[in-house]
Parts: structure tokens; sequence; C-alpha cells
């Protein structure tokens, strides 16, 4: 082989050890500057209250500040949309749920990002119950009951939610499907003026998390039907769980959890899953995610990726289902 040809292989070769070497060295050197965390909502709900707690525990974990940037809009997806565009280098992080990475797929028209393809994951944080409920004076003590006052006054009884397109909604309209009733959805901005407004009766039923309802429900104007999941929430001992009470197709939850842009480097995000889950170890971190309906959920980036597919698979049927589009 010619002397020339011999030396611009052995450059070629020295350029693609180099490439295959920086993402190495940018990971080993990981973090080097703050870090932004995006949550797509408002600051003071539950999704901003938990990434904060997020965000101070990688602080700690990773030696350089984390900082959240609330960019609502559009049920998550103005901010999850800004995440997904960012540099894949570590230093941009989405703090997603259920609506940005689950339900957004499929009932936004344009959706301007593909959860399955625009993230990788780093770790499920947190998983929490979906409480059924309706006003006191409502006549129905049980979930049967609802369901059979429900069926005999199709299109007449109204639920109430957070807004089109947001977990509540679609557990509504997941419910409609497997207790065959016809119930109205009543959008509103946001949960309080939904539960205030159930607490009053301008709606007869919500599905919605326990912290936000059980003020209302120990006062005495909201009764507690079923609670989602496997099992009995001890703020609520005697209200059964959605199999208990007869419907046992109806599995929903909030959850959260931890993604980057698509290409960040593997190191890189595994090391936000180790320090991730050693927060959620924390006394600090549970006893936190218990004060708003939560448990801890932490995952490896391959079982989370799994779920969101998953996710996406259910919610998707129940907005085919319902027909329920957000334009």
């Amino acid at each position: 082989m010619p002397i020339n040809a011999i030396a611009a292989r052995a450059l070629r070769l020295l350029c693609v050890a180099a490439l295959l070497a920086a993402p190495l060295a940018a990971a080993q050197d990981y973090p080097s500057k703050p870090v932004r965390l995006i949550v797509p909502f408002p600051p003071g709900g539950p999704t901003d209250i938990v990434g904060r707690l997020v965000a101070q525990k990688l602080s700690e974990s990773l030696g350089q500040q984390v900082v959240v940037e609330n960019r609502p809009g559009a049920g998550g997806t103005v901010g999850s949309d800004s995440a997904a565009k960012s540099a894949a280098d570590g230093y941009t992080l989405l703090y997603g749920s259920t609506s940005t990475l689950a339900i957004a797929p499929s009932i936004y028209r344009n959706l301007p990002y593909d959860p399955r393809t625009a993230f990788v994951p780093v770790t499920r944080v947190s998983s929490g119950a979906i409480l059924i409920a309706v006003n006191a004076q409502v006549p129905a003590n049980t979930l049967k009951e609802f369901i059979a006052l429900a069926k005999a006054k199709p299109g007449q009884l109204n639920y109430g939610s957070a807004g089109s397109g947001t977990p509540p909604h679609l557990a509504g309209e997941l419910f409609k499907t497997v207790a065959g009733v016809d119930l109205v959805h009543v959008p509103y901005k946001g949960g309080a003026p939904a539960i205030n407004d159930l607490a009053g009766g301008q709606v007869q039923a919500i599905f919605e998390g326990l912290p936000s309802l059980l003020p209302f429900i120990r006062g005495g104007k909201v009764r507690a039907l079923a609670i989602s999941g496997a099992r009995r929430d001890p703020a609520l001992p005697d209200v059964p769980t959605t199999a208990e009470a007869g419907l046992p197709e109806l599995q929903a939850s909030f959850w959260s959890g931890l993604v980057a842009p698509a290409g960040t480097p593997e190191a890189i995000v595994s090391r936000l899953n180790v320090a991730t889950l050693e927060a959620l170890a924390t006394p600090e971190v549970r006893e936190t995610l218990t004060r708003q309906g939560l448990e801890a959920a932490g995952t490896s980036p391959q079982e989370f990726r799994k779920f969101i597919d998953a996710e996406i698979e259910k919610w998707g049927r129940v907005a085919k289902a319902s027909g329920a589009k957000v334009d």
C-alpha cells in the first residue's frame, strides 16, 4: 500500500477514534455547568412540586445546580417540545408526565414531538392513584350504585376535569368505556376550579388525585367511591379499590418521570438514573411524595421505555374509543 494511502487511512482512524472518545470524555466531565430541568406546567402544582424536589436532590448528587424552568402551555406540550429540540448533552432535561409522554400523542392533532423518538428515558419517578368521587348529594354510595344511576340517566350527569387531555379527563373517558355509561365531560382550567364545582354541585363526579379531594371528603361535600391501584389508601381505608368495587378494568394513574433529549450519551443517562434512584430512596423524598398522594416508582431507563410505550398504547385506545381530541 502506498505511503500516502497508509497515512490517509491512519488519519481517518484517528478521526474516528476522536469522534468516539468525545462523548465519553464529555460524560466523564458531566456536569461542568448548571443543568436546566424543564417542568412544562405552572409553579405550585404536583408535577412542579415533585420536579423541584428532584432538581434539588440532583443538584446535591451531581455537584452542579439543577435549575427548574417552568414552561407551561397546551397541556404541557409547549415545554416538552422545547426540551425535545434542545441539545442532547445532558444540560437540558424534561420532567415529563402521563399527559406529555403518554396521552398527548393520541389527542393533539399536530403534536410537534413524538415521545417515543424525541426523548431517551432516564427513570420513572412517581406514581399516584386516581380517586373516583361524586358530590355528596348524588344518590350513590358505591361505585355500582353510581354506574346504575349513570345508566338510568344517560347524558345527564357531568364530570369535571383539570382540562381536555389531562389524566383526569382520559380517566373519565376510560371509566365511561369500561362501565358502559354516558357522562358529559366539563373541562376546567385546572384541577382546583373543577373540584370546587364538584363540591358545589355544578358537576356530579370527578376523577382526581386523593390529596386534592381529601379536604372536601372530610368536610362532607364530596363522597369517595373507589380508588385505582392495587391497594387501598391509608388515608381512606374504607374506600375500596376499583377492582374491589367491581371494575377491575379501570386501571389508571398519575405518573411522572425524567427524560432527556434523544441522543444524550448513555453514560450521562446512566449517571442521572443512579442519582435519581438514590434520591428516591431517601426518607425526605418518600415523605414528600406521600403528602402528594404519590409513591416512589424508580426504574431503569429500559423499564421506563417499555412503560411509556405501553401507556401510549393504552391511552391511545381510550382516546380512539372516546373520540377525545385537542386542537
